[in-house]
Formats: structure tokens, C-alpha cells, sequence
């Protein structure tokens, strides 16, 4: 048993408190030190820890690429850990970096593995986190179907074994699921039971994603309502008061914009939206959601050659992030919507024949 150095402990002690304060580059640099100091005092256990706290602050700081190249080094280190449970949260993180890189099925296989290597009552915490990690990777990628039966799995699972906290998370990747899948009563059901184990006072972060996401999901579905003006406004206040990533910034820009295409103002949430398509701070997927969006304000505008341009580039982000059930679906949108018979289509449709 190795005694811990001064040095480390330092090291240690201030990448929590950085992570404490949402100053994930700074944490991670902290741990990253710590590991160092570990693996020259021959402390591989700690070593590890601390490399895998440099990880996970890397993917708060939305540095994809780095937190996947830490976890690689993690699943391949001999020296350190290797409980199945420790090796599952390695493939956790994996994970949760190649979807934020959009390797969409690489993000999917990693969370597999994760869910395999916890599928007993003793890492039920880690195996609800693996759930939720396959569930968001199979989601972003399109695959509905699959992904609300992964949910079904994710409830099942559940009980009072599972800290508050995260039984809140997963209540909230069950919602989105929901939401996605057209069933708009179970998703507001499920993000009620979220909402009811979140606290601003507890973690303000936290509250402040949930609000965000939640109100991506609302407006999803077209719900357009004072509870989802309200889980906008809440979200916006929070990360005001936390800071937020640039990629939270733009989210909560993104709602703000859907929002503004959904009370009838196309144009100001054309203008609001060019600039987040261009901005390049986010993911590919939500860069696709975006332009999408985009195309879809410029098309309710009169737009249409604008709004095949941003739809076209919606499905190549799509594309990009391996979505390509999106890509095709962006498609056959820009054909029904923008193919020849567009025009006398959308004017029947305003006579009053037919939906839209």
C-alpha cells in the first residue's frame, strides 16, 4: 500500500475543488499532475484515478478528442485497475467522447460493452450510467426504435439502490427518448420524475442542463407552451450564474431560436440560427439540428433556395456524425417540401386541404 505524497495530495485536492467550480481545463490539468506524481511514486491505482479524473473533466470541457485518446490509454493500461467495473467506466467515457465526436456506432459499441461488464446489482449505479450512454449514442443516431427498448431496459433497472441523482439522469434520457419517439405524454412523465429529483440548491449545473434539454424536447414536439418558456428561462439563468460551456452557450441559443420559429417569427430565428450553423462550437449532430432548423425558418420566410442550402448542409452534418437515418429523413423533407410540386402542394395545403 502506497502512503500518499504532500505532492500528490495537493494535486488531488485541487482538481476537486476546480471541478467543484466548473473549472473542468483546470481540473483536468490538476489531474493530470496528480497521475504524473502517482506514476512516479509507483501509486499505479492512484495513477489511474487520476487519469481518469483528467478524462472526465476533459469531456465536461468538451474536449472529445482528448478525453477519447485518455480512455483508449485507460482501457489498454495494464498497470492500473482492472475491475470489470473500472473497465466499464473507461468504456463509459469512450463512449460519451465518440459521440460528442460523432462516431455515433463506436459510441454505441463502447457503451454495449460497459452495459455487459455491470449487468449485476453490486455496479448498479455504473450499469444505469452505461444504459443511459447507449441509450443518448443509439438516439443521436436515429435509431429510435432500438433506443426506446433500451429505455424500457433503463426502467426496469431503476430501484431505490440508485442514488437520487442519477436515477434523475436516467429518468431524463428516458423522456428525451420519448419525446423523440412521438410519445409526448410519456415524455413529459418521465422528465416530471427528473424534474422532482433535481435541485437547483443541490447542483445548479445540473438543474440548468436539465431545463435546457428539456425544453429542446418540448420544442421537439411542438410544444410551445409557458412551462417550456419557463424551462428555457430557468436553463438560462442557471448557466448565467455557473458560466456553461461554449456548447451549453450555443444549445441555449438554439432553443431560444426554436422557440422564436414556433411563436411565428421565421425571420428573427433565421437570423439567430445563421449564426449558430456557421459557429462551429458545436457537435455535428446538433450543428445538423441547427441547420435544419435553419432551413425550416428560411422555408416558412419564402426562402427556398436559402432553405434547400441549409437543409442540404443539415444532412451532411448528419451525415458527418454517422445519423444517417437523419440524413436520409432531411432528404425526403427537402423533397416533398422542395421538389417540383412544392409550391402547389404548400398552396393546397393553405386553402385548407390537407396537413401540413
Amino acid at each position: 500500500m502506497h502512503s500518499v505524497s504532500p505532492l500528490y495530495a495537493a494535486a488531488e485536492l485541487q482538481a476537486h475543488e476546480h471541478r467543484s467550480n466548473h473549472a473542468f481545463a483546470e481540473a483536468a490539468d490538476s489531474a493530470r499532475q496528480a497521475a504524473e506524481i502517482a506514476h512516479r511514486e509507483g501509486d499505479h491505482t492512484s495513477s489511474w484515478n487520476m487519469t481518469f479524473l483528467q478524462a472526465e473533466n476533459l469531456l465536461d470541457a468538451d474536449r472529445f478528442e482528448d478525453c477519447a485518446a485518455l480512455a483508449a490509454h485507460l482501457l489498454s493500461d495494464t498497470t492500473g485497475p482492472r475491475q470489470p467495473h473500472d473497465v466499464a467506466r473507461a468504456h463509459i467515457l469512450m463512449a460519451r467522447a465518440s459521440q460528442g465526436t460523432g462516431l455515433l456506432e463506436s459510441a454505441a459499441q463502447e457503451a454495449r460493452a460497459a452495459v455487459m461488464l455491470t449487468d449485476d446489482e453490486a455496479h448498479i449505479d455504473i450499469n444505469v450510467k452505461a444504459r443511459q450512454a447507449l441509450i443518448a449514442a443509439l438516439a443521436d443516431a436515429g435509431q429510435m426504435e432500438e433506443a426506446w427498448s433500451e429505455s424500457k431496459s433503463l426502467a426496469a433497472v431503476i430501484s431505490d439502490e440508485v442514488d437520487d441523482q442519477q436515477a434523475g439522469k436516467a429518468y431524463w434520457v428516458i423522456g428525451n427518448v420519448a419525446f423523440l419517439c412521438d410519445k409526448v405524454s410519456e415524455g413529459l412523465r418521465y422528465h416530471e420524475l427528473a424534474a422532482a429529483t433535481f435541485s437547483p440548491a443541490r447542483d445548479l449545473d445540473i438543474w440548468a442542463k436539465f431545463n435546457k434539454a428539456s425544453a429542446a424536447m418540448r420544442l421537439a414536439a411542438n410544444i410551445a407552451d409557458g412551462e417550456t418558456l419557463r424551462c428555457i428561462e430557468r436553463a438560462e439563468l442557471a448557466t448565467d450564474i455557473t458560466g456553461g460551456s461554449e456548447n451549453d452557450l450555443l444549445l441555449l441559443r438554439r432553443n431560444r431560436a426554436h422557440w422564436t420559429l414556433l411563436a411565428g417569427d421565421p425571420q428573427a430565428a433565421a437570423e439567430m440560427l445563421q449564426d449558430l450553423c456557421r459557429s462551429g462550437g458545436m457537435t455535428p449532430q446538433n450543428t445538423g439540428d441547427a441547420c435544419f432548423l435553419l432551413g425550416r425558418a428560411y422555408l416558412e420566410s419564402g426562402d427556398e433556395a436559402e432553405a434547400r442550402r441549409a437543409l442540404e448542409d443539415a444532412a451532411d452534418h448528419f451525415d458527418r456524425a454517422g445519423a444517417t437515418l437523419r440524413a436520409e429523413q432531411t432528404r425526403e423533407f427537402i423533397a416533398v417540401e422542395l421538389g417540383p410540386v412544392s409550391l402547389w402542394s404548400r398552396l393546397w395545403r393553405a386553402a385548407g386541404f390537407g396537413r401540413h
